[in-house]
Formats: structure tokens, sequence, C-alpha cells
């Protein structure tokens, strides 16, 4: 196709966009390492790693064989009454990962779909004995996916999804911890829980940052507060660890923070490098039991569950991550974000400058343009995708020294400019 861009003008639906009105596109010719080519020629370094997954960079020579090994083999195989060994060691890998009470794996397409399959396990496994017990507890300012199952355990207003409200099942919210003032969140929940625990499933958060909701941190404490309110009061509680998994947050999954082991866990992006879209959830041997009681299955079976390729480049992946220094690089991304960022809390309309791992987040006071906040980036070379009231980089850990310098330094100046 000779004008192909033209054509994704007319044509093309992108993510949060109007189809008849596209806001500005650009094209990418090729990426490699930390940094994408755009059809113009210029290289720009990637400071979103593709939406958080591409951990190692582009164009990475093990997962590049990974994927040409099993294609060799075979590219994909239904997962119902057949199984290859892909999947299998990925699934022991995750398990060697995972918190220790974690015993079984269920591989999905996506993160939105991994929410969906980790709250019908909560509500099957309810449903023998306690059928009442239908409804999902959560904090404000999350976010879990754009499916229907997921929707409804968004924030209602901060979640992108109020078009919906009418339509979704109707969950329970509290207050969201603010950074290390969080017993007021707790003593919320609690007491949701102690008036409403016999119809709650489960409770379900992004553990110590939640994500596209504003990329706000808080403190670990409150993930072991909600541990024992769970317990206490006879919940299931799931963490959504796809944004926090395989070493974001300086931790291989978020939780180590706090300490604590969840019931079900989900994750997904940076499974398989941002090679391909996988993604699996954990849970308990005590769930899988309580959710096969009396016969019964988990009732959902997607057409490319644990697809060969992607389970291969994810086995790849992991073992790219556990035999690389990703603590120090990911340590090195959070300091520089400190140090280069911190002049930002004094300019004209900055909310906050937070960071941690390799997260650095500039909250304005108000929504910034994010047409013109792009372009800003791209001509002093780097490629981040704001949104709402947020200016943050998720980068790759791979960064050389000069493209994180380069970045932070964009960062800083393009918001010194507004």
């Amino acid at each position: 196709m000779k004008d192909w861009v033209s054509f994704d003008r007319r044509h093309v639906w992108h993510p949060y966009a109007s189809v008849l009105n596209p806001g500005p596109v650009h094209a990418v010719r090729s990426a490699r390492g930390a940094s994408l080519e755009l059809a113009d020629g210029r290289w720009v370094v990637d400071g979103m790693a593709s939406w958080w997954c591409a951990i190692h960079g582009y164009n990475v020579p093990e997962l590049n064989d990974a994927v040409s090994r099993q294609l060799e083999r075979m590219a994909h195989v239904m997962f119902g009454g057949l199984t290859h060994e892909p999947a299998v060691r990925l699934a022991s890998r995750l398990l060697e990962l995972a918190p220790a009470g974690l015993q079984h794996v269920f591989f999905a397409d996506s993160g939105s779909v991994a929410v969906e399959v980790a709250l019908k396990m909560a509500l099957q496994f309810w449903q023998p004995g306690q059928a009442e017990k239908r409804r999902i507890l959560t904090i404000r300012h999350g976010y879990h996916g754009d499916t229907f199952g997921a929707m409804s355990v968004c924030d209602p207003v901060t979640g992108m999804h109020h078009l919906f409200s009418g339509m979704l099942p109707r969950q329970l919210f509290v207050a969201a911890p603010a950074g290390q003032q969080w017993e007021h969140a707790a003593e919320e929940m609690a007491s949701v829980l102690g008036a409403h625990g016999h119809e709650i499933a489960a409770v379900i958060l992004e553990p110590v940052v939640q994500g596209a909701g504003g990329m706000r941190f808080y403190a670990p404490a409150f993930l072991r507060q909600v541990r024992r309110l769970c317990d206490a009061h006879d919940v299931l509680l799931i963490l959504d660890e796809i944004a926090t998994g395989f070493g974001r947050t300086g931790r291989m999954f978020a939780c180590e923070h706090a300490g604590i082991e969840p019931d079900i866990m989900c994750v997904g992006k940076a499974l398989t490098g941002g090679y391909m879209s996988l993604a699996a959830v954990l849970a308990s041997h005590e769930v899988a039991r309580g959710v096969e009681a009396g016969g019964q299955v988990l009732m959902h079976g997607p057409t490319f569950m644990a697809n060969p390729l992607a389970c291969s480049v994810a086995l790849a992946s992991i073992d790219l991550l556990l035999s690389s220094p990703w603590q120090e690089r990911v340590g090195r991304i959070e300091q520089a974000f400190r140090d280069g960022l911190e002049s930002c809390r004094s300019a004209r309309g900055v909310a906050d400058v937070r960071a941690l791992g390799a997260i650095g987040v500039i909250e304005m006071k108000q929504p910034v343009d994010v047409s013109s906040v792009q372009e800003r980036l791209l001509s002093k070379g780097v490629w981040l995708r704001p949104f709402g009231r947020l200016i943050y980089a998720m980068p790759p850990y791979v960064l050389s020294d000069q493209e994180l310098s380069l970045l932070v330094q964009a960062m800083a100046e393009v918001v010194h400019e507004l």
C-alpha cells in the first residue's frame, strides 16, 4: 500500500481516540534497543516501553531467537485437551517466581482477560456454599482493563468507563490510600467489609502502584492491612500485577514490598517482553479447590490460550531478566528520575513529582494538551504518551546512561516550558 498512513487516518481506530476526527499519530519504521525509528528518519527514546511491556527494549536477539525456534515447531495449537512444553515450562517458571502460596496457572490472552478470569475464579469459589458472595470491593483510582468485568472494578470517575456505568455490575468502592497516609482508607475498607463481608467475594487491588488511574503510589503497610482484613472477613484477595510485575517497581512483584501473598494474582504486559500478547492468572490451591467444588470447572477458555509462540518468548524474556542486573538497572532509573525531575517540583503548574522503580511521574495541577506536549518531547528526541494531568515515563530497563539522561532532561524541560 503506497499511502498507508493516509489510510490509517481515514479508517483505523486508535486507543481512546476518534476515528472520524483523528489526532496526530506518528508512523514507526523500526525499533531497536530502547529507541523507535520514525518514518521521517528520526530516532527517539521510547520512554513508554510500548505501554510498559518492552522491558528489554526492541529487536532483542534472545527473544527473536525464541520466536524463530518455536515457529519452526508450531505457531499455535489449541489448549483444550492438548498441552505443550513451552506452556508447562512457563507455568513452572512463574510459580517459582511468585509468592509460594500460588500453585496453579491459567493462561489468558491479555491483561483485561486475566482480570476477567480472576473475577470468575473468585465468584465461582463461593458458589457451592455462599452464592450470595458475588460483589467485588476495591479502592478508587484503580484501573484493571477495558472489558466489562474489569471495567466494573475500575474507578467510576477516573477509570475512563463512565459511559458504561449503568450497564456494569455494581461493585463496592472505598477511598484509596494517599501515599503514606493509608490509615483512613484502611478504616473505610474495614467498615465496608464489616457491613458487607457476607456479600463480598474478593478485594482487587493494584499493589503499591495504581497505574492508569493516576500513577499513584501508596504505602505497602496498606496492602498488609488489606490482607489481614480479607482474612478476618473471609474474603479473597486478588492482586493485579499486570503493570507492576517483572521488576517495574524494583521488586519482581510489587506485593513483595509488603511481604504478603494474594489468593489470586494477575500478570501480563512485560510477561513476554513486549513481543506478544499473553497474560496469566495464578491461584492458590485453596482457590482451585473451591472453584472446582461440587464437580464444576472454571468456565473460561480463550482460543489462543497458552499460545506456544507467546509462551516461548515469555520464557526467554524471564530468563533474560533473571540473568541481567535488572535490580541495578531499575534502581539507576529510579535515582535518575528522583534527581533529574526534582527541579520540576517548583515549576509553575506542577502538583507533585514522584518516582518508584522504573516509574517517573510529574503530576500537573491541570490536564495537559497531549498532542502539544508530545510534539515538544519528540523535538527533544523522546517519545512519551501523557494523559490527564500526568507527564510520566515507564521506560525499558536497558536505557543507556545517555538515553536515560535525555529522557529525564526532556521531561524536565517540557514542564518548565509549559
